[in-house]
């Protein structure tokens, strides 16, 4: 891709613009540790909303949303489509129960909520586990999704580039703290979605507009299974002749089918299907469960409230931490709820479309059906755009790789550095104690953000590292629901669904390395699905059985164990007051916060219909159905309305 002054113009503007923030806020960030992790817990509902969309919005992000599309078709988005229903429980429980909490990270309150030597190495576990496993399979994807970008955008070094991008990111998330990451969230979320948007625009209308796409597109459908077939038939013929003529004439067939397959969109019936339909298989059979409706069935069923993420997950719960009070953490967890959801994703389906059509065959390139995406704008954008495009990717990958090492820096500090090496009673004073924490907090920063790198140079399958997260967090999400109603749960109960849940991640993960390694390939991280029985294990395989064993081993764990200490339960209570099943506990304590669970269900339930209805009001009207697209909208606005009425505004 040639880039001109313009394009270069932009992306140095908006490079210069990040290292301005970091240094502007540096002073202020460095006060102590609740501005450097939280901002002082002083952001408003719209800054800490937006922050959240845009450090979800990273550079692998259009890339596996347009592999999704050219691969099994729109409706594999129920990968992550289904965590509206977990949004919801952050949006009506989880937001105010943080605000409340007071805490600088999530992993603090696990030592409010238990006692004992037990609650201690469950912190230090949760704190090294998230900060550092997780941590680097996430930054390390992210850096290899953008480094792939800029091997097809840039005529640099594709390394040279990114690492240039890291080091930028690093020097404001370094100064600033918290503080740089959700100013520049909001400039960047503005870029990556203008960006996205004007794409997605500018492609639909290179190949006719919207209508002429789909007519393309259901012209196509069934064509390249077809040929592939007749691909396959030739091969097999072509093995079992040896007729020299005969020979001559298949290998012949054999080029131009090979041709024209390369040439053929890759359209199934599916494609365009927002679910998948439902098989003819019996319930119990395997070819049921192979099927995409099983996958499916999983991602809407299970995947939601299983994972690590059913309370918020790390950084969104730092972020519902920072608002001014309950009212804005609420407002903030909707706003991006609605945002990714329902408003991001279209033009990245839009563009994965067009890619189809255009770039029928990506084989040629490393990454696959990834390429496609960067493909598409190196195709239709003139200069200048291109430099927008290319400072909107940039901008998606500086917002996840800023948050994860400002959110990663605060569990080194508060939770491991703080509560077990050098404690706040060892400093002569308390502003001392915190400015020391500040400056080890940006040792600490530059040390994530190292080894992070070296664990991008191993991972090469970014979809496959993307599965690994969810599964190895898979099980304790029942916990993390519990723990806040149910006064039963203990340390235990969440050390064993954590502990079930990464060790037979990881099994997997070694059964697939072993097996890759007897068939004489090379093993690379996350390279291959393990088998089974001579059953390979896709994610939703893989999620039925980490969640049943991990369910099964914490119930059993919690009911062999003895309860926390009264007088830990009943100082969890006062501060918290969550409702749910705590009158052993709490029947002397007197109410004096808003009640949680009044209204929740009505609550939960506007809110899917919003965010589901605006998502899919989006889509239908994009793909050309407006009656559909009018449900829908009827749909969103009910919940929206209901919302307003009946919580929002009752929220001082």
């Amino acid at each position: 891709m040639q880039l001109t002054f313009p394009d270069w113009a932009i992306i140095v503007s908006y490079l210069l613009f990040s290292v301005g923030v970091g240094i502007y806020f540096s002073r202020r960030a460095s006060r102590n540790m609740e501005e450097y992790f939280l901002s002082g817990r002083t952001l408003p509902w719209w800054v800490v909303g937006t922050s959240m969309v845009a450090t979800t919005f990273a550079a692998d992000t259009p890339l596996a949303i347009t592999e999704f599309v050219r691969g099994p078709g729109i409706w594999q988005n129920w990968f992550w489509w289904n965590e509206v229903l977990v949004g919801m429980l952050a949006v009506f429980l989880f937001s105010r129960l943080w605000r409340r909490a007071r805490v600088i990270t999530d992993n603090e309150l696990l030592e409010i909520r238990y006692s004992g030597k037990p609650a201690a190495f469950l912190r230090l576990f949760k704190a090294t586990y998230f900060s550092l496993l997780y941590n680097f399979i996430v930054m390390g994807w992210v850096i290899n999704a953008m480094a792939a970008v800029v091997s097809v955008m840039l005529n640099i070094d594709r390394w040279v580039a990114v690492w240039s991008c890291v080091a930028i990111a690093l020097l404001y998330a370094f100064l600033s703290g918290f503080w740089g990451v959700v100013i520049t969230d909001l400039v960047q979320f503005v870029i990556a979605m203008a960006g996205s948007i004007l794409l997605a625009v500018i492609a639909v209308n290179a190949v006719g507009g919207m209508d002429a796409l789909i007519q393309r597109l259901d012209n196509s459908t069934g064509i390249h299974q077809k040929i592939s077939e007749e691909i396959r038939s030739v091969e097999n013929q072509l093995e079992h002749t040896y007729n020299a003529v005969e020979q001559q004439k298949l290998s012949s067939r054999l080029t131009e089918l090979q041709t024209r397959l390369r040439n053929t969109p890759r359209v199934t019936e599916h494609t365009l299907d927002f679910i998948p339909p439902v098989p003819d298989a019996p319930f119990f059979s395997r070819a049921f469960w192979e099927s995409p409706f099983a996958r499916f069935l999983i991602f809407l069923l299970m995947l939601w409230w299983s994972t690590h993420k059913t309370d918020g997950g790390g950084y969104i719960i730092q972020r519902m931490s920072s608002a001014r009070n309950e009212r804005h953490a609420l407002l903030a967890t909707l706003w991006f709820n609605l945002t990714h959801y329902a408003l991001r994703v279209w033009p990245w389906v839009a563009v994965g479309l067009v890619s189809v059509v255009v770039f029928p065959d990506v084989s040629g390139w490393k990454l696959g059906d990834k390429v496609a995406y960067p493909l598409v704008m190196q195709k239709f954008l003139g200069p200048g755009l291109k430099g927008l495009l290319i400072v909107s990717f940039l901008a998606a990958f500086m917002s996840t790789i800023d948050t994860h090492l400002n959110w990663g820096t605060s569990y080194l500090i508060n939770d491991i550095y703080k509560r077990f090496i050098k404690p706040e009673n060892r400093f002569p004073s308390p502003e001392k104690a915190q400015r020391h924490y500040v400056l080890v907090s940006k040792l600490f920063t530059i040390l994530l953000m190292v080894v992070a790198s070296f664990v991008a140079l191993k991972m090469r399958d970014i979809g496959k590292a993307w599965e690994f997260v969810i599964a190895m967090g898979a099980g304790i999400g029942l916990v993390l629901i519990l723990r806040w109603f149910w006064w039963r749960i203990n340390a235990w109960t969440e050390i064993a669904a954590l502990g079930a849940s990464l060790s037979i991640t990881i099994l997997f993960e070694v059964i697939a390395a072993i097996q890759t390694i007897a068939a004489g390939e090379h093993y690379t991280l996350f390279g291959r699905s393990p088998v089974l029985w001579g059953f390979p294990l896709q994610i939703h395989h893989k999620l039925l059985i980490v969640v049943s064993i991990s369910i099964l081993v914490w119930v059993t764990v919690t009911l062999f164990t003895a309860p926390e200490n009264p007088q830990t339960l009943r100082n969890f209570y006062r501060r918290v007051q969550p409702g749910g099943w705590w009158k052993p506990v709490a029947r002397d304590i007197p109410a004096t916060q808003t009640p949680i669970f009044k209204g929740f269900w009505k609550n939960w339930i506007a809110g899917v219909m919003m965010i589901w209805g605006s998502t899919f009001a989006i889509g239908n009207f994009l793909f050309c159905r407006p009656l559909t697209g009018s449900l829908f909208t009827i749909l969103a606005i009910s919940g929206f309305f209901f919302i307003w009425k009946y919580s929002i505004r009752k929220l001082s």
